[in-house]
């Protein structure tokens, strides 16, 4: 079975996909990418690229699934498969970026916990008996990341490169996986990507948000492992 390279989100660590590794680490070595240490997505990419197998499938969720972008615009002959989750393909709006500005101004003057806690976090979510536990545990993985990630992060965000064109030039087996109450990267934006990458499978999730992979982590997990078996 082929090496399955997973990159989280923004400020998440290997622990947003608990339940896929899980499952996944039956059948599939699993290489877990730290996106730390670099401030653009290049150098995150490429580093990335450094330490991962010479051929793997590569599943990334938000920031993550755009690094795995990047990935396919700087080495697609490496990658056998690719999952793209609740993600964008496009550039950052400039009109973002004083807000992205601000949030890392307050990150850096000691009030990450309340950036993560009242500004970002909550709209990541559905509704859901689980909506509590997952956010301790997101805000968790934040503050253990700390401040100085949070910038380099939000600047590789904020001056990320536009890839559709590189969509437009995958030829390798593409999952594109999306939660229904998504509201940060929206159904429409998925929509974009599987219309983009000929032959994809578009997958919307019920009862999820921007984080399926804890949300429904059981229908995520089957999802991903009939995407592997492709």
């Amino acid at each position: 079975m082929e090496p399955i390279v997973l990159i989280p989100g923004l400020m998440c660590d290997a622990r947003l996909f608990n339940p896929q590794i899980a499952a996944l680490s039956k059948h599939h070595a699993l290489h877990l990418a730290p996106i730390t240490g670099f401030n653009s997505m290049e150098g995150i990419a490429a580093n990335i690229l450094k330490f991962a197998p010479e051929k793997f499938a590569i599943a990334g969720l938000s920031m993550g699934g755009i690094l795995a972008m990047e990935i396919m615009a700087q080495a697609p002959e490496r990658v056998s498969c690719l999952c793209l989750m609740s993600t964008n393909p496009k550039a950052e709006n400039q009109k973002v970026h004083a807000w992205r500005d601000a949030q890392v101004a307050k990150a850096l003057a000691g009030n990450l916990e309340a950036v993560m806690r009242d500004e970002m976090k909550p709209n990541y979510l559905t509704d859901g008996p689980k909506r509590g536990q997952i956010l301790d545990l997101v805000l968790d993985m934040a503050l253990g990341l700390g401040s100085t990630v949070f910038q380099e992060q939000s600047e590789a965000l904020k001056y990320r490169s536009d890839q559709q064109e590189t969509l437009k030039k995958v030829t390798v087996p593409s999952l594109i996986l999306c939660g229904e109450d998504d509201a940060l990267c929206p159904i429409h934006r998925h929509e974009l990507m599987h219309q983009l990458i000929p032959n994809s499978e578009l997958v919307v999730i019920a009862g999820a948000g921007h984080l399926p992979t804890l949300e429904q982590p059981d229908i995520t997990t089957s999802t991903l492992i009939k995407w592997l078996e492709r």
